[in-house]
């Protein structure tokens, strides 16, 4: 039994669900670019609209899984679509950097939308897998460089025998669409009507996902290889070096660049602090090394030369005490 809440919100449904429907035709048969203000203005309305119809569908609870398709009024199964019209104004908007998210939020409607005909058994068809994860796509990636022969040659019937039941849907629908919208419609024609456009939306939402699929695995590997870009771009590079004249001295530098004012001249002892400054030295480093043995070297040899000093001292003192003064000096014998 409706409540009263219910009561009020039902005589706005049907023109929430008509206005947000007749904004998503509009976007589709635009002239003017996608991303224009006008188109983008119809589209964040359609969202919202049908934003408002999904929660009043969602506090009537209109649709129970306790029930076959058989048991919905014809009239109230265009609010089925919900969900499908969701993903098809989700896919208009432009927003590059968010563009990732909105392939998601589209593709997830579009699988609300499936799976809702799938419990309802609108028509046949298989529910695509979930492909959301990186280690689904990595896995995905690697089947894909051996493509099965066999499934892609049923996927391409599969998809001419869809593109043929669109062809006859729409022919149908055609037919129908000016009884069921003046009114002048049994309920047999009302729900052959709707029924058609569930089965149109099936065949569109399959391939909706298909195209998202492709194009999220694309967005991922371009992040990927914009970040290894930029890894590898961060790294500290030497600065290049501009062309120069190499003089001996700061003299023989003017009389070289008088004749070639346009490139610049460089000392030899300016090329060495240049070249000395980015480490670019052929023997940068080895002349420290080399100057720490040689001050070892030394440090060494001043030691050695401490130690036979002391022992000649120690020698000589050792020589007095056994050798009289004035011994061994004969220029002063008589």
């Amino acid at each position: 039994m409706a409540t009263a809440e219910d009561e009020l919100l039902l005589p706005r449904l049907p023109e929430l669900f008509e206005a947000g429907k007749q904004l998503l035709d509009e976007v589709e048969v635009a002239t003017e670019p996608t991303g224009s203000r006008l188109v983008q203005d119809k589209v964040f309305k359609g969202l919202d609209l049908l934003d408002k119809v999904a929660e009043m569908l969602s506090q009537l609870d209109l649709f129970s899984q306790n029930e076959d398709l058989e048991e919905i009024a014809s009239a109230d199964l265009k609010y089925l679509l919900v969900p499908a019209f969701q993903g098809a104004l989700t896919m208009k908007q432009v927003n590059p950097s968010k563009r990732l998210d909105h392939l998601q939020w589209a593709r997830e409607h579009f699988i609300n939308y499936l799976t809702q005909c799938h419990y309802y058994h609108v028509a046949e068809f298989e529910l695509p897998k979930m492909k959301n994860n990186s280690a689904e796509n990595s896995t995905a990636s690697s089947s894909m460089a051996y493509p099965n022969l066999v499934a892609m040659a049923s996927q391409r019937q599969a998809k001419i025998e869809r593109y043929k039941q669109q062809k006859e849907m729409e022919n149908r629908l055609s037919a129908l669409k000016s009884g069921v919208e003046s009114g002048q419609a049994d309920d047999e024609r009302v729900r052959e009507y709707y029924l058609l456009h569930l089965r149109r939306w099936i065949g569109i939402s399959l391939e909706e996902i298909e195209s998202i699929d492709q194009e999220i695995k694309i967005l991922r590997e371009k992040d990927f290889s914009k970040v290894a870009s930029t890894s590898h771009s961060s790294r500290q590079e030497r600065p290049p070096m501009k062309p120069f004249i190499l003089t001996r001295d700061t003299a023989q530098a003017k009389v070289f660049g008088a004749g070639y004012p346009s490139l610049a001249t460089m000392t030899v002892n300016d090329w060495y602090e240049q070249h000395r400054k980015y480490g670019t030295l052929p023997d940068q480093g080895i002349i420290k090394t080399t100057a720490a043995h040689q001050q070892e070297d030394q440090e060494q040899k001043e030691e050695e030369d401490d130690e036979k000093t002391l022992h000649r001292t120690r020698e000589w003192d050792d020589w007095k005490d056994t050798h009289p003064r004035g011994y061994g000096n004969r220029q002063n014998m008589g």
